[in-house]
This record gives C-alpha cells, structure tokens and sequence, in this order.
C-alpha cells in the first residue's frame, strides 16, 4: 500500500505502479493538538496542561488526537492494511510531509514493513524511481516539525489572551503572522509621517539636427552652476532637504526655462558602455509567488493553490523548494527547447548552473519547472489545462527555458548638454538611452517590474542619437514642471513576500498562508493591490511592541528560525530548546530565546502592567486619537473639557486619515440629529451615522430604580429596553430624513401575515442587504423598498411559491453596474451588479462579493478574477464516485530471516 496526501494523487499514482499496488489518500494531517477543550480525551480533561495540549512539564511532549473529522478515514486505512504486505510512506518531500508520514506510522501501527518513499514530481519515470529508491524516516525532520507546531502552540495560547484582554475578543497572535503585520504597519507609519516635498526641474526636447537619427529626444536639467539640481531622492521623510543640492521653486524654474530660450547649448560629454544582462534563476517557491503576483495579479495563495494542482497532475516538480538548482535531464531539455524554439545563437555554449544561499533555507529540493525530462510547451497541455494553471505553468515554463539562454546585450549611452542661460546661470542637461542588440532569454522571459516599486522593464529601449562631444544642438521645447515627493509605497504581496525572505523570517512555503492569515484576522486588507493594515493592527501592534518587544523582533524571530534549522540538522536538542523558550533559562540555556528570559514568564510580569486604554489609543494629530473600542475604531479629542467622538468609515485607510477629514467626522453629531417627537410613544426620534452606515432610533427614558426597602437586599436595576432601530434606505440622508420618514422606517419589521398552509408568521423586513421577506428560516428578497409597506399577504404568498434565487429576484433584469473584461478561468466577461449583499462581480457561474478596499469604479480585471478564483476555491467540490480500486495482491509467504523491519518509532520521552 502506498499512501500519499491527496485523492489527485493517489489516481494518477494508481495508474503508473498497476494491478499490485493500493494506492491510499491521507488527505492532509490525521492527527493535530486538541482545537479546544472538547477535543481533550477524557483521560486528560483534568490535566493542567490539556487546554494547551502540550504537556510543558513533561519533555513538552503534545497531545495528539485524530481530528474528528479524520476519523473515518484513519478507519479506512486499516481496513485496507488488513490486506497488504508493505506500506510505503510516499507523503510531500518536506518537513511537513515528514510529520504526515510519521503521524501515519504511528497512529495506524501497521503489523509489515513501513518505508518512505520519496519524489519530486508525478510521472512515471519518477514514481518507478522512488519504489527503486526506498529510505526509513528522517527522525531530525519530524522532530524540527513538530517543534515548530509546538512552538506556535506556546506562543499563540499564551500571547493571544493577552489580546483578547487588552484590546478585544477573538484576536489572535502567532509567531510570524504578528511580525508579519508589525511589517505592514510600520509602513503605514511611514506614510503617515511622511511630510511632501515639491520641487521643481525643466522638462527639454533637445533636437540634433536633420542628420541625427533620431532627431528629437528628451532631457532634463540636472546641474545649475555646477551644483546638481534636487530630486526626489534628496528629501528626507519630514519634506526637508538632506543634500547639498539646490532646490528650484516654480518662480526660479520658469525664469530659468524663459532665460533659456534661443540659447546655444552644445554637447559636453557622450559615454557609451556595453550592455549585458544575464537570464533569471528558475523559479523557487517565493520567486513564483511574488512574479506571480506582479505578472499574474495572482495572490500568494491563489499561486499556491494552482502550483498545487499543477504538481498533483504531474505538470511541474514540487511546489515547496528553497532551491534554483536545475538537475541534469532538466538543464538538457531546457537548452534542447531553447535550441528548438529560438536557434542555436540563443543557446550559450556551457549549461548555466544556479546556486543561492537562502537564509534559512529548508529543503535543497530541485526549483520549480516543467515535470519530465522532456518539457511540454504550454501549447501542446492548451487542451488539458486552462485558466490560472495554464497561465501559471506557462509562467514556469518560460522562466525555466529563459534560464538556459543566453544573455541580452547591447549599450548604454549617457549625454550632457550644456549651455548659458540669457542671465548668466551655467546649466546642464542629461539624457541616457539604452538599446538591446541581442535580446538572447528576453526572446522567452521578461521579469515584470513592481508597479510601486517603479524601475525598467529589462527589456525597454530608449535610443537616442550618435553624438560628439561639442557637437550644437538646440532646444525645441523647455518646461518647467513640478513635482511632488511620495511616502514610502504600501506593500503588496509580492513585496511583503520578499521583505519576509530579506529578513529570514518564516518559510517560502509558509507565506501564503501567513499572508491570508492576517488578512482573515481583519489585521490588514487590501485596497487594490496594496496591503493596508486596520486600526486594530495598531494596537495589537503597539501592545506587542511596548510590552512584548523580543517577540515581534526582527532579528529575534529570523534567530528563532536558525535554531530551529539547528534542531533540524540534530546540533541542538528539542527539549532543551522548548524548555528556554517557554521557562527561561540560565546563561547555560540553548539559544537566544531562553535568554529572552522565558515566554511563560513574560507574559506572567506584563499583563497587569499592560494599561488596556493606553494600547488602544493611536495618537493622529496632536489633539486627536483614534481609540480601538469592542465594537470598532473611532476619532476622539477633548473639547472644553468633555470628550469628543466620531465614527471611522471602515474602509478609510489610516495615512488617508487627514485633519480635514477628521473636522468632517467630528461635524457629525454624536448624539444625532433630532427629528420631532413619536406621537404614539412619547419618544424622541434622532438620525444618527453608524459604522455600517446612517439609521433612526428612538431615545429611550432610563428606567427608574427600584424602592429601596430598609434592611432587604438593594433590588437590581430593571434592564434598559432595547430602542427600535432602522436603516436608511438608499437615497436617504440623515440630514435630510422627516419624522415621517423615520417612523415609517421604524414600523419595521411589518408583519405581512400568516402562511395559509402552514400558519408561520410572514414579516417584511429592512435588513444591512436590502428589502426581504422572512417566514421561519426562509428568507426571499424583495424588488425594492418600498414593498416593504406595501406587499400583500397573497404576493408574499405566491413570491415562496418561486423556486428559491440566489441574489436579488431581479438581478437578471436589472443592468451591471459596471461591465469588466473576460475572466481567464471561465472564459466569460465578468460583470459587477448589485445584490442584496452589496455590489459583486460574477461571471455568470460563480458570485463574489467585493471586499473592503475595492470599489465599483477602480475594481480591474485582475483583482475581479482573484476574487472569483478564492470563491472557487472555498465553494465544496462535487462528489465523484470513488474510483475502483485494483485488488490487492495477496500476501507472500516471507522467510523470517529476510523480513524488513518497520521503520524505528520514536522513544517514548519525546512524545
């Protein structure tokens, strides 16, 4: 019996070993710690430690149990032991895999030999080679896996109450999520410091005469009497000027452009130099990532979800690799393909040999490339694959074929021009061109540059004319132009991705889900491409800085990876090191983290020291806070000795957060704007602006307590009632809503009446989504508002006799609001429409609501396909019938003297 991870996989195996193998599925992890304390088996539910599911006073030794949802098919696999004579363990080639295997061995105790079976990509070749190829167990692999989980166990079931305290219910912490984020917010603080700068430069069209091909061509003023004129990279983040350049204000650069009109202006130097640039590394799993985001608009995990299902069918090698090293067959097919496709010129003479040295680096697997020793073109899989993994395997393909090429070359010209102005100043232009003689792998590969990163495409041109030194030229055209300084850009995933690696922090095949980890969290969400982090990022931000500073610690977290690498090689011992992270330890301790003094300890000393107000409270102006509250963020300040607040839009980013802004929030009355008063309740109706937009309530009397009886015990005060509440239709505004108005809003929910066949009470109800019918559980949406007041018991009748809508009745009627291009994976033009859930682009197949950050206006094509693609994925996939498994062989005699042992477990004292 082989077992592998996933149903994909197994199929595909079963076909190329035959008749006399089982190939089973794991699907994933069997086993993990308790998720909570109804996980606990009943013979530890009185244990201390169960809650943590790990046993810190004994070897750290975890508790594991087979997840309940994992329980039949660990039962299936037993049964299907019962008729096997040899299993091989042939989970991921990682780490990760490792722990499976090992989960497996230890959980299923199989009564035939176990062995490990290993490979890299899914052919036929490939399998055949690994049943050849058998090993046991690599012990230092599980043992650095499981050290990791329970690493991230401690620190995530110690730090996140913290949160949970301090700041607000449901938060949570984790090892590299929390530095992750702190990443992201440091930028924004970045941002929101950052002070602009302008200033100003003369923008020349240059013309070199009737002989000069080609005849006009840019430049720029750099040099005024010898000193260089500033740009942007000469101010510092407080918008002052941190050079000895000059700065040109709009007067000085108009009376510049002006004084320069009809002047000579001679060339002053012509530098040319060869250009060559040498073909990319293949990819590994970070590099795919961030150039999948840049060129695909794909998020790190919608990359890894389409790698995946390219390597369980056998399109590429394994995902997960810290390596650009190409095997032998692989360099021959790429240079054969290259050879092939663009001649022999565009082949080098010698293979190309990639090395890198990743901090941190796991596994030296090969990089990620076409499976086989032998590459499709992505023409010849067009019919098999389609969509994101076509796109991203042709991706793949053209970065592995790029990287056996041979360089580009060509040369680079840089020009000075100078001349006098009519008022005396010196002034020099400069211009630099580029062309490409022999595009070598940019004929199969361009890198795509960061949008806001900014930078040249490496296959850009810029030709400019053969010129000499002294040679006249003239200026068609001089215009002064201004400009202004930027704060540093937000981060996208790509660039987050490439922080994290730079940092040696986590692992590349970790990042995508750290990634949608703090963006699930609601930590950070995306406004187009960027990352911008939430308010309450802040906080937990400001908290773990302030008080747990050792643990969000760049260097720090980047050294707790090296260790744990060390346990992974067997320098350095599990227990031991677990031991001085969680207690401390003395100067003797292993490690850096026990000389942090102690996780339990930490967070033992801190957390009543920790002021909850303080830690919420983020200083935006110098009279201003933004407070983080249970129920969100908002704006308050001090005025005449009484606090002030406003409400936060959700999705206001917070470096776009200015004073202005700030004035208009606070313009927004707190208490609401009174409307009159209800005739029938007596009560005030006020208009008030809400988080989740404007409403109408009633203003309740506090009600009166109770009589106080001499020598009783003091009655409690009665329950404030709730008021009644309604949402603004659209169109309406809370400065311009009548009593009226707000009363029939408040008549809401209305009851219709009752079903006549069932009796179950019919009401019409204004829900956060729009208009709808309610009976029991069973909600209808209704066309618009004002059916709310007016739909009768029979329409509300026959509206639940119409087979149940997703969406709005009419949104097939009603118009797009706005109409896209087509989505790669469908092959169907995307539009975006109104629901009942808000805006959200479909393709006729699938709905995704937009999120918080995009809008119906500056929503692209990328980011309406990444949304469609995540809501794929998380919709269940069909059953399919399970396919027929070929009948085991049966078992064969075996003489005791040549039967294999099963693979060693591991002692006792380490589990």
């Amino acid at each position: 019996m082989v077992i592998v991870e996933s149903g994909t996989k197994a199929a595909k195996i079963q076909k190329f070993l035959g008749k006399d193998y089982v190939v089973e599925a794991s699907v994933g992890h069997i086993r993990d710690l308790p998720r909570g304390a109804a996980d606990v088996p009943a013979k530890h539910k009185g244990e201390a430690w169960a809650r943590l599911g790990v046993d810190v006073e004994n070897s750290f030794a975890p508790l594991y149990i087979i997840t309940p949802e994992k329980k039949s098919k660990v039962a299936e696999l037993r049964e299907a032991l019962k008729s096997v004579d040899e299993v091989l363990l042939a989970t991921d080639p990682d780490r990760e895999g490792e722990a499976i295997a090992w989960h497996l061995l230890d959980t299923l105790k199989p009564k035939v030999p176990v062995r490990r079976m290993v490979f890299h990509e899914i052919s036929e070749p490939a399998i055949r080679a690994a049943v050849e190829n058998l090993r046991d167990l690599d012990q230092d692999m599980v043992d650095a896996q499981e050290t990791r989980r329970i690493l991230d166990r401690l620190y995530g079931y110690e730090v996140s109450p913290v949160l949970w305290k301090k700041v607000m219910p449901k938060l949570s912490a984790g090892r590299v999520q929390s530095v992750a984020t702190r990443i992201v917010v440091a930028r924004e603080r970045e941002r929101m410091a950052f002070v602009p700068a302008s200033y100003w430069d003369i923008a020349a069209q240059m013309d070199a005469g009737a002989d000069a091909t080609p005849r006009q061509f840019g430049s720029r003023l750099v040099a005024v009497d010898g000193t260089r004129v500033a740009t942007g990279r000469d101010f510092g983040p407080d918008g002052r000027l941190k050079s000895d350049a000059v700065a040109l204000d709009e007067a000085g650069a108009r009376r510049l452009a002006e004084a320069l009109q009809g002047r000579d202006l001679a060339v002053d130097s012509v530098e040319s130099k060869p250009y060559t640039r040498k073909p990319y590394a293949p990819f590994m799993t970070s590099t795919l990532q961030q150039e999948a985001g840049r060129k695909l608009r794909f998020s790190a995990d919608r990359t890894m979800r389409s790698a995946q299902r390219l390597y369980e069918n056998g399109y590429i090698t394994y995902l997960r690799t810290d390596s650009t090293t190409l095997s032998e067959s692989a360099i021959n097919a790429a240079r054969s393909q290259a050879r092939e496709l663009y001649g022999d010129a565009y082949v080098p003479a010698q293979p190309r040999q990639y090395t890198r040295k990743v901090k941190n680096a796991q596994e030296a697997h090969e990089a990620i490339r076409p499976a086989g020793d032998t590459f499709r073109t992505p023409g010849e899989i067009a019919r098999e694959v389609d969509g994101d993994d076509f796109r991203l395997y042709e991706l793949i393909w053209q970065r592995t074929v790029a990287s056996q090429m041979a360089d580009a070359r060509g040369t680079t010209m840089s020009i000075r021009i100078a001349g006098t102005a009519a008022t005396g100043e010196a002034v020099t232009f400069a211009t630099s061109g580029r062309t490409i003689t022999f595009p070598g792998f940019l004929k199969a590969y361009v890198e795509t540059v960061d949008d806001q990163a900014g930078g040249e495409a490496d296959d850009a041109e810029s030709r400019l004319p053969e010129l000499t030194k002294g040679q006249a030229v003239t200026a068609a055209s001089l215009t002064p132009e201004g400009h202004s300084t930027n704060p540093p850009s937000r981060f996208t995933e790509p660039s987050l991705i490439k922080q994290l690696e730079d940092l040696g922090i986590g692992r590349p095949s970790t990042y995508a889900s750290i990634i949608k980890t703090i963006q699930d969290r609601g930590y950070v969400w995306k406004k187009g491409q960027a990352l911008v982090p939430s308010w309450i990022a802040f906080a937990v931000v400001g908290l773990l800085e302030h008080h747990f500073g050792r643990l969000v610690d760049y260097d720090f977290t980047a050294a707790m990876e090296d260790e744990l690498d060390a346990i992974a090689a067997g320098t350095q011992g599990r227990t031991h090191w677990l031991s001085g992270f969680y207690f401390g330890g003395d100067q003797g301790s292993e490690g850096s983290v026990a000389r942090a003094g102690g996780l339990k300890k930490l967070v033992g000393v801190n957390l009543e020291e920790i002021d909850a107000r303080e830690i919420n409270s983020v200083p935006v102006f110098d009279d201003v806070v933004v407070r983080v509250g249970r129920y969100g963020p908002y704006l308050e300040r001090m005025r005449d000795g009484a606090s002030q607040r406003a409400n936060l839009p959700e999705d206001l980013p917070p470096d776009e957060l200015t004073r202005e802004i700030a004035e208009q929030l606070f313009s927004v009355p707190q208490e609401g704007r009174s409307l009159g008063v209800d005739p029938v309740s007596g009560h005030e109706i006020v208009a008030k602006e809400g988080r989740y937009g404007p409403y109408v309530t009633e203003i309740l009397p506090e009600p009166e307590a109770p009589a106080a009886t001499e020598g009783a015990k003091p009655k409690k005060a009665p329950a404030k009632p709730k008021p009644r509440t309604g949402s603004l239709f659209k169109g309406m505004a809370t400065e311009t809503i009548t009593l009226e108005e707000a009363l029939r809003l408040l008549s809401l929910p209305r009851l219709v009446g009752a079903d006549p066949e069932t009796g179950e009470e019919i009401t019409a109800q204004n829900g956060r989504y729009g208009p709808y019918l309610k009976k029991g559980t069973d909600s209808r949406s209704l066309t618009d508002e004002e059916q709310l007041f007016t739909v009768t018991l029979e329409e509300a009748v026959e509206i639940y006799k119409q087979p149940k809508q997703r969406g709005r009745r009419t949104a097939a009627a009603t118009p797009p609001l706005r109409e896209l291009g087509e989505d790669p994976n469908s092959k169907k033009p995307m539009v975006i429409k109104d629901g009942r859930f808000g805006p959200y682009v479909t393709d006729g197949e699938t709905n995704a609501s937009l999120r918080k950050g995009d809008s119906v206006e500056q929503i692209t094509d990328e980011r309406a396909s990444e949304l469609l693609a995540e809501r794929r994925a998380k919709a269940p996939a069909p059953k399919k019938a399970a396919p027929k498994r070929a009948p085991a062989r049966k078992p064969a005699a075996k003489k005791p003297a040549t039967k294999r042992a099963p693979a060693a477990k591991k002692a006792p004292v380490e589990k």
